[in-house]
């Protein structure tokens, strides 16, 4: 059986794609950071190698023996007085796990990227997205790039967050006109997009925007979320753009403010792309968000 490197594997998506691995009969050697061992119990199969993406000294030995390199890693916001920044997490860590992989002879590499990243991003996310692209692309491996769109799932920062709020708060808070459209994807697809390219070759040297099969603006999203909730209609109160750019503006440094400028600036431009590519060369059935919602919330 063939042994695949994962970094990233103790966020939302990482547990899917290693739970995808052991499924299709893969073995899963997973880097961790110290003090987040505990965020993969329950996966007792998996071998955890202690480390971090940003130190890649000593982890050429954990890598020598493995087929692939899954890298996962990346932040949605940064931490600057902790050093955590786009800078250093997605063109930096992505190199060094690159580097990694082709001093341990891994040929075949798997990179998450984001949609959305584009060369004339405004975004600092997507820029540095961007660039991490531009270090996969200039490397001599055998690279695969997909760039999900919004993921949803059990566990979710996005649909999981909406719920909460749809079912706990008399309104909804929605930032400027809610016109702005997405395309949602579930967390399992992505995840098994990840693990059919290792045995895809028509993959090799290819990037994937990977989403789900219909468009829908934040107000329709939702309304839909508040049907799989059981709260069919869902009061919504919107707050001008401007007056949150410049709270934003202000309070945007402090770790516990909830948005940022730069993801003002993302949720300002529709997410939305063409994704019919992906499902067919993974053979993977499109699914609806209704669908998903269903799933994710049965008993509702």
């Amino acid at each position: 059986m063939q042994r695949i490197f994962v970094t990233g594997a103790t966020g939302f998506v990482g547990h899917a794609v290693v739970r995808a691995l052991l499924q299709h009969g893969f073995l899963v050697r997973c880097l961790v950071r110290r003090g987040s061992e505990s965020e993969l119990r329950g996966f007792e199969s998996i071998d955890r190698v202690p480390g971090n993406v940003l130190k890649p000294e000593g982890l050429v030995h954990a890598v020598e023996g493995c087929a692939a390199v899954i890298h996962l890693v990346g932040i949605i916001r940064e931490h600057r007085a902790r050093g955590i920044t786009f800078e250093r997490l997605h063109p930096l860590a992505t190199a060094n796990m690159l580097g990694v992989a082709h001093e341990a002879g891994v040929k075949r590499y798997i990179h998450m990227s984001a949609l959305g990243t584009r060369s004339d991003a405004r975004s600092r996310y997507h820029q540095t997205k961007w660039e991490a692209e531009d270090v996969v692309r200039a490397s001599a491996l055998e690279w695969t790039i997909f760039r999900p769109s919004l993921i949803y799932g059990a566990g979710d920062e996005f649909v999981s967050m909406l719920a909460r709020l749809v079912r706990r708060a008399p309104v909804v808070p929605v930032l400027g006109s809610g016109q702005t459209r997405f395309q949602p994807v579930a967390v399992e697809h992505v995840a098994e997009g990840f693990v059919r390219a290792l045995r895809t070759p028509a993959s090799v040297g290819q990037v994937y925007e990977v989403a789900g099969p219909q468009a829908y603006r934040f107000l329709d999203i939702l309304d839909l979320v508040g049907a799989a909730v059981g709260r069919p209609r869902v009061r919504k109160v919107h707050v001008p753009l401007g007056l949150v750019r410049a709270a934003t503006h202000t309070l945007g440094w402090l770790p516990f403010f909830p948005v940022t400028t730069d993801q003002l600036i993302m949720l300002g431009e529709d997410n939305v792309t063409e994704p019919m590519r992906f499902y067919t060369d993974f053979g993977i059935a499109p699914e609806s968000l209704v669908t998903g919602l269903r799933r994710m919330f049965p008993s509702a």
